[in-house]
């Protein structure tokens, strides 16, 4: 399932994952660490919806 930052409209694909942030394809949002924020708008992970 994607995530989409209700802030600037970034969507977490975990088919992609965040590789500049650390975060390798095939990761479920819900096992991404506490700490991650946006890449975007630097937000945490409280203000992102499932998509």
């Amino acid at each position: 399932m994607k995530y989409i930052c209700e802030i600037c409209g970034y969507v977490y694909d975990p088919a992609v994952g965040d590789p500049d942030g650390g975060i390798p394809a095939g990761t479920a949002f819900e096992n991404i660490p506490d700490d991650w924020v946006c890449p975007i708008c630097g937000v945490g992970k409280s203000d992102f919806k499932p998509e």
